[in-house]
C-alpha cells in the first residue's frame, strides 16, 4: 500500500524529429477544468472497499487481516474475506460446510436488536434466537461515513467532487484537479493558445516514458506499443493515479481499511476497472486501451445489464461476450431493443458513457424491516418490535444531525404483509415539533393502529416502518407556546416582526400605488387630469400642506379601508393618496393650517393628487376671464366639471355637531372658501399680489394663473348645477343642455353599486347616511 509515487514527467522543449501533434486542443483542455462529460481528457475515478463488511469486524476484533473470516447471519454468510477465498469459500455455502473448507474460519455474527432493547450489541447465540433478535447494520454505516470523511479530507474541498455510489463504494470525478496540476506541472499550459483560437492543438506533451509501475495498467492491443508517444490523456490518467493513490494511503493509515480503486474517462469504465485486480490494487484504462478491456468481458458485469436487460439480451444474441455484440450494427440494436435502449447499448458497449459524478452524498430515506419466522399474531407483540424500528431510525437520525435540526425526515411509513396481502400506512412528521424517539413511537403505533382496524392484520408475516422526504433543517418553525413569550424575549421578537411589517407595508404601499395609476408621469393624459392638462411641479409648500392633511387623517383612513377598496376607482385614488377622507365644502368648517403644526415632509407629495397638482396655485380672478375664453371652457371641460360635481358637492352640517370625516385643510392644498369679514388680515401672503376672490398670492406664471382661472370656473360651474341655471346664450342652448342631461346621468350613476354602507349618492342633494360619505369625497 506504500508504494511511492512516481514523478512527473519533466517538460521537454519541442523537437522537429517528433512524428505527431497532440491530437487534443486547448478547448479540450479549458473543458477539463468545467467537469464537462464531453472532454476527451475526462478523468473518473471509483473506490471499491475490499470485502468491506468482513474488513469492519477484522478492524473491529483487532485481528491479524490475513486470518480467514466470514460475516456471518443467521445461518448463512453474507461476507467473505480474501484469505478465506483461498479455500475456496463463497456466500453460497453453509456455516458447516465453511468449517469443513476452512477449519480456522472466523465466522463473527452481524449486530442485531433484542426485543425490547434500546440499542443494537453483538451476540455469539444470536443465531439462535432469530424470532426475537432483528440485524443491524450500523457498525457498517459508521465505518462508511467515516472513511468517506477522510477522502473529503485528502482531496483539495474546492476540487472536490465525490459521490457515494453505495455503504462500501465511491465514485470521485478528478478533472479538476488534475487540470490544476497540470498546469502547475506544465508551464507551457498556462499560456492562451495560438492567435487565441481554442481549436488549435496542445503542444506536444514530453517524450519521457510515463512510469506505471504503481499501477495495474491494462494492456494495449497489438496494434500499438508502449513506445508509441504518450498523449495527454495519458499524463492526465497518470497524474489521477497519482492523487487516488494518496487517497488510498490515508484510509489505510487512518482506519486500517484496504480498498481497490478503478481510473478510467467514465464512471462506467472505473467501476471495471476497481474490480480488475482486487484486492488492494489500482487499475488504470487509457483511452487506447478501452476496446481491448472492453473485449474480455461479460456485458452483464457492466451496471444496468446485469438483471432483467441483461436476459433479454443474452436470449435475442445468444451471447454475454461484449465481442460478440460488437459486430452488430446501431439500427440491428435498434430494432431489437427499441431505439433509446439500443443507442445506449450501442454506446456503452464501446465504452461511452456521459453520466456525471453526483457530489450529493446524503441519504433519502431510512428502513428498518424485520421478516418473522414464524409470523406473529398480536398487536403488542408487533409494538415491541416497533419500538425497535423507531430506535434503530432514531440512532442514525441522530448521526444524520436531526438533534442540531440540520436535517429532518417529513414523513413516516408504516409497511405491513399478511399472506400475500400487503398494505402501507404514512404519516407526515410534524414540524413544529422536536423530533424524539418517543414521538416517532407515538406515530408508528397511530400507522399499526390504523392496519389493525382496516382487518385482516394477522398473521404478520413482515412488518417494516422508514422515514423519508428529507429536508435541509428549516429555522423559525415553533408550536403555540413559542409566541406566548414575555420580558426580553418578546421585545426581542416584537422588534425582528417590526421590520419585516415595514418592509411589507412598503411592498404595500408599491402595490397601491401601482393599482391607481394617479399622478405622476404614468397618470398624464388618463382620468381626471386629462381634462385640465399636465399637472405643474408643486411648491415646498404645497408639499409640506399635503402631508399635514394626510397625517391629520390617518385614524378615520383605518376605520375605512375596507370600504375604501370597494370605491370607484377615481374616489378610492383622491381618496387613498391623501391618507384620509377630504374635507367637505362646508363655509363653517375651519381650513386654515394651524401655525402650531409641524411641516410635512416633501416626499408625501409624490403621493398628491393630480387635481391638488392643477389648482394648489390658483392665479387669475375670475373676474379677468373674457367672454371668449368661458365659452371655449364650457365646450372642452364640461364632463370634467360634472366629475368635480359628483365628488365635490357640498352639504350643510350643523354648526354644534362635529362632522366625523373632516380634515386639515390648507390654503394652497385645496380651494378655500369665500373670505368672510370675520377672517380679514388672516393672509400670510398680504403683501403678494392677491386673487381677489381667494386672497392667495398669485404666481407669476402666466400658465399658474390660466390655471387658477380653471379653477373659479370649476367652482362657478358647480354653483350653477346647484341653482336654477340662467338663460343660456342664443349659441350655446341646445349644447348646454345636452351637456347637463349627462351631468344629471353622471350623479345618478354614481350612486350604485357602491357596497353596504351607502357612500353612494342619487342625483339629488340628500342628507342622512349618505351627507356622511358624500361631505368625505368632496373637494370643492
Amino acid at each position: 500500500m506504500h508504494s511511492s509515487s512516481p514523478p512527473f514527467p519533466n517538460s521537454t522543449p519541442l523537437s522537429s524529429h517528433l512524428p505527431r501533434k497532440s491530437k487534443y486542443t486547448w478547448k479540450n483542455l479549458s473543458t477539463l477544468s468545467a467537469y464537462s462529460p464531453q472532454s476527451p481528457l475526462r478523468v473518473i475515478a471509483h473506490i471499491d472497499l475490499d470485502a468491506f463488511y468482513a474488513q469492519c469486524e477484522t478492524v473491529r476484533l483487532g485481528l491479524d487481516p490475513a486470518k480467514p473470516l466470514a460475516v456471518q447471519q443467521w445461518q448463512g454468510l453474507i461476507a467473505i474475506n480474501y484469505p478465506a477465498r483461498a479455500y475456496g469459500l463463497s456466500r453460497h455455502v453453509t456455516i458447516t460446510e465453511a468449517k469443513e473448507k476452512c477449519p480456522e474460519l472466523v465466522c463473527q455474527h452481524v449486530a442485531t436488536w433484542k426485543e425490547g432493547d434500546t440499542q443494537w450489541s453483538y451476540s455469539e447465540d444470536a443465531y439462535k434466537e432469530i424470532a426475537t433478535r432483528k440485524v443491524s447494520l450500523d457498525p457498517y454505516r459508521t465505518q462508511s461515513r467515516r472513511i468517506l470523511a477522510v477522502i473529503k479530507e485528502t482531496l483539495p474541498k474546492d476540487l472536490q467532487r465525490v459521490e457515494k455510489a453505495s455503504v462500501d463504494e465511491v465514485f470521485l470525478d478528478l478533472s479538476a484537479h488534475v487540470h490544476h496540476r497540470l498546469l502547475e506541472h506544465y508551464p507551457e499550459l498556462q499560456g492562451p493558445p495560438p492567435y487565441d483560437d481554442p481549436s488549435e492543438p496542445l503542444p506536444r506533451p514530453p517524450t519521457t516514458a510515463l512510469d506505471w509501475s504503481a499501477d495495474a495498467l491494462v494492456d494495449l492491443p497489438e496494434s500499438e506499443s508502449e513506445e508509441d508517444d504518450p498523449d495527454w490523456d495519458d499524463i492526465a490518467l497518470l497524474t489521477a493515479s497519482q492523487i487516488v493513490r494518496d487517497v488510498r494511503h490515508q484510509i489505510y493509515d487512518q482506519l486500517h481499511f484496504t480498498c481497490s480503486a478503478g481510473l478510467a474517462r467514465n464512471k462506467m469504465l472505473s467501476k471495471l476497472g476497481s474490480a480488475y485486480k482486487k484486492p488492494a490494487n489500482q487499475t488504470v484504462i487509457r483511452n487506447r486501451a478501452i476496446p481491448h478491456f472492453l473485449s474480455t468481458f461479460k456485458f452483464t458485469k457492466i451496471r444496468n445489464l446485469g438483471g432483467k436487460l441483461g436476459d433479454e439480451i443474452v436470449s435475442r444474441f445468444q451471447t454475454e461476450q461484449i465481442s460478440d455484440l460488437l459486430p452488430h450494427s446501431l439500427e440491428t440494436l435498434k430494432k431489437h431493443l427499441g431505439d433509446d435502449t439500443g443507442s445506449w447499448l450501442y454506446a456503452t458497449l464501446r465504452g461511452d458513457d456521459s453520466s456525471e459524478v453526483n457530489p450529493r452524498t446524503q441519504i433519502k430515506s431510512m428502513l428498518s424491516a424485520k421478516s418473522f419466522r414464524p409470523s406473529i399474531n398480536d398487536a403488542t407483540t408487533a409494538t415491541k418490535w416497533l419500538r425497535i424500528f423507531v430506535s434503530d431510525i432514531f440512532s442514525r437520525l441522530v448521526e444524520e444531525g436531526v438533534l442540531e435540526n440540520k436535517r429532518r425526515p417529513k414523513t413516516m411509513n408504516l409497511h405491513h404483509r399478511c399472506g400475500q396481502a400487503t398494505r402501507s400506512k404514512s404519516t407526515p412528521i410534524p414540524l413544529g415539533r422536536k423530533i424524539t424517539e418517543d414521538g416517532l413511537l407515538e406515530l408508528a403505533k397511530g400507522l399499526l393502529a390504523q392496519v389493525v382496524v382496516d382487518g385482516r392484520a394477522w398473521p404478520c408475516a413482515n412488518l417494516s416502518l422508514s422515514v423519508g422526504g428529507f429536508e435541509e433543517g428549516v429555522s423559525g418553525n415553533k408550536g403555540i407556546g413559542g409566541f406566548l413569550v414575555h420580558g426580553e424575549e418578546a421585545r426581542a421578537l416584537r422588534e425582528s416582526d417590526d421590520g419585516k411589517r415595514g418592509y411589507s407595508a412598503v411592498g404595500e404601499e408599491m402595490r397601491s400605488n401601482k393599482r391607481r395609476k394617479v399622478g405622476g408621469s404614468d397618470a398624464v393624459g388618463g382620468g381626471i387630469a386629462r381634462f385640465f392638462g399636465a399637472p405643474h411641479p408643486p411648491s415646498r409648500q404645497e408639499s409640506k400642506d399635503s402631508e399635514v392633511e394626510g397625517s391629520a387623517g390617518e385614524e378615520d383612513a383605518e376605520d375605512e379601508r375596507d370600504e375604501v377598496n370597494k370605491m370607484h376607482d377615481q374616489e378610492d385614488a383622491v381618496e387613498d393618496l391623501y391618507g384620509g377622507p377630504l374635507h367637505s365644502n362646508d363655509p363653517h368648517e375651519n381650513h386654515a393650517l394651524s401655525p402650531n403644526e409641524e411641516p410635512p415632509d416633501p416626499a408625501i407629495l409624490e403621493r398628491s393628487s393630480p387635481i391638488d397638482k392643477i389648482y394648489s396655485s390658483p392665479s387669475k380672478t375670475a373676474s379677468q376671464e373674457t367672454g371668449a375664453s368661458r365659452e371655449d371652457k364650457i365646450k372642452a371641460p364640461l364632463h370634467a366639471s360634472h366629475q368635480q360635481e359628483d365628488y365635490r358637492k357640498p352639504h350643510a352640517t350643523s354648526a354644534g355637531t362635529a362632522n366625523p370625516w373632516r380634515t386639515y385643510q390648507t390654503e394652497e392644498d385645496s380651494p378655500p372658501p369665500a373670505p368672510s369679514p370675520q377672517q380679514p388680515g388672516t393672509n400670510p401672503h398680504e403683501h403678494e399680489q392677491q386673487c381677489p376672490r381667494c386672497h392667495l398670492p398669485l404666481p407669476s406664471s402666466p400658465t399658474s394663473k390660466t390655471e387658477h382661472e380653471d379653477f373659479h370656473y370649476a367652482q362657478d360651474l358647480q354653483s350653477q348645477l346647484h341653482s336654477p341655471p340662467p338663460p343660456p346664450p342664443p349659441h350655446q342652448g341646445a349644447s348646454r343642455k345636452r351637456e347637463e342631461e349627462r351631468a344629471a346621468q353622471s350623479r345618478g350613476s354614481v350612486g350604485r353599486g357602491r357596497g353596504k354602507r351607502g357612500r353612494g349618492r342619487g342625483g339629488g342633494g340628500g342628507g342622512g347616511s349618505g351627507e356622511r360619505g358624500q361631505k368625505r369625497l368632496a373637494f370643492g
